[in-house]
């Protein structure tokens, strides 16, 4: 799979890190190469609609005296072109897998939120950037606990209370920023820019545009696991009932969970929230109706509108439906290429093996293989890929190169073709590991349960 090089990648992205160099050391009394990476930062967007704010932008910050306004238009340039970067590598997806991809609707009107958090939470951000991460202390990164309090109990501010929760929590964790060795200059930067662009009204508005009814076909999970949280996502074809194409979907869950419970048994707390995580286990499609849809292809799940279906088989899905399936459209906020992960089926691939890299040949061509995305809470293993001859996975595109996350392979086992899913324990399993990590699971909430029960007690 070959897949061209893109004209003014590395451009648009060195901009973006020119303002995440400002941000470490802070925009209250911006150094003199700082006030160059701003100048860097709005030559990258002049000939846009942004280039007349940004420039002023960059003066005002440059200066020491950026108002709130100010910092907003530096983060929407900064995500302004990490957004051209996400829809040229998309294009690039799109050109190799054939793909048609459908057009973002126009912007849909929404209920405004309170004015007066969003305004609160534009200004925690402000004093970030003037302190920047170098700068940070608990009194400062504290300052954000309120605001989160007052947003969560409100269900239009929950993603936007969620986001600043995250920043804040690795902010402190992080305190004092002086005292670093090492900043995550551009995790810290994209979470600031997204956090700040969402105190816009609107920016949220319009999410669920619609329903799905018709048959999900799973091609493959794809499992996210932190020390405090996990999160499964599955991809999936849609087939409507009403005959229209079929579509690329994904439908996601997300729990809280204590670092005692691992592998396994992190599905243990998530199978409960999303009935289609047993039919993905299983090998089963489900019947959805009136599912909340959006035009992202995100679907708000709902166990009462859907129901299991007959036996559908992954790889089948991919060799069949997958190829006509229509792409949604990203999100105009979503629009950055960590974002990208586009489902493809490949065979007739040879494997190569170099130290801990593991890369696909297809025609001459190499496509590496991101091993450290496969999940220890399944059957699938690094191993397993190596000696496959077909592929369920992610293209993504990560550290200067696309890259093949697998959801699932067909390997050959004493003669015989076996398929090895990333989501084969998600409805659970007979597996011997499986089972031992379950176990080990169940034993760890009883105890965390009984000690909570305790502690309220007294």
């Amino acid at each position: 799979m070959f897949i061209a090089p893109v004209a003014g990648l590395d451009e648009a992205l060195a901009a973006a890190d020119a303002l995440d160099r400002t941000l470490v050391t802070g925009l209250l009394r911006p150094r003199p190469d700082r006030a160059a990476d701003l100048t860097e930062l709005a030559r990258a967007v002049a000939r846009s609609p942004l280039a007349a704010r940004v420039a002023e932008a960059a003066e005002k910050a440059a200066a020491g005296t950026a108002a709130e306004d100010h910092f907003v238009a530096l983060a929407a340039a900064r995500t302004a072109l990490l957004g051209a970067a996400h829809d040229a590598l998309a294009a690039r997806a799109d050109e190799v897998t054939g793909r048609t991809r459908a057009e973002p609707p126009p912007p849909a009107a929404g209920d405004r939120p309170p004015v007066n958090l969003l305004a609160a939470a534009r200004t925690w951000l402000a004093d970030l950037a003037r302190a920047g991460w170098q700068g940070i202390d608990h009194d400062l990164v504290g300052g954000a606990a309120p605001i989160v309090s007052a947003m969560l109990p409100q269900p239009e501010l929950r993603r936007q209370a969620t986001l600043l929760d995250g920043l804040a929590a690795e902010l402190a964790a992080s305190c004092p920023g002086s005292a670093l060795e090492r900043i995550p200059a551009r995790r810290w930067g994209d979470l600031w820019s997204r956090a700040l662009l969402l105190t816009e009204p609107g920016a949220t508005a319009g999410a669920v545009t619609g329903t799905a009814t018709g048959r999900l076909l799973p091609l493959g999970a794809d499992l996210h696991e932190h020390a405090t949280a996990a999160q499964a996502q599955v991809h999936a074809v849609f087939e409507p009932a009403d005959g229209t194409p079929s579509r690329l979907v994904r439908a996601s869950v997300s729990v809280p969970k204590p670092d005692t419970v691992v592998a396994a048994g992190v599905w243990q707390l998530l199978r409960p929230r999303l009935s289609l995580l047993a039919a993905l286990g299983e090998g089963r499609a489900m019947e959805l109706d009136a599912m909340p849809l959006t035009d992202a292809g995100d679907l708000i799940w709902d166990d009462e509108r859907a129901r299991t279906g007959e036996p559908a088989d992954p790889f089948a899905t991919a060799r069949v439906a997958l190829p006509t399936a229509t792409a949604a459209p990203t999100a105009p906020l979503d629009r950055h290429p960590a974002r990208l992960a586009e489902p493809v089926f490949l065979e007739g691939y040879e494997t190569r093996k170099d130290g801990d890299t593991l890369t696909l040949l297809l025609a001459g061509r190499a496509l590496p293989v991101d091993t450290d995305r496969i999940p220890v809470a399944s059957p699938l293993t690094p191993e397993a890929v190596a000696a496959s001859g077909a592929c369920v996975g992610l293209l993504r595109w990560d550290a200067g190169e696309f890259r093949l996350q697998p959801l699932a392979v067909e390997t050959t086992v004493r003669k015989r073709t076996v398929a090895l899913h990333a989501g084969a324990w998600a409805g659970g399993t007979t597996d011997k590991n499986g089972v031992k990590a379950e176990k080990a699971a169940t034993d760890a909430v009883t105890v965390l349960r009984e000690r909570a029960g305790r502690l309220l007690r007294k």
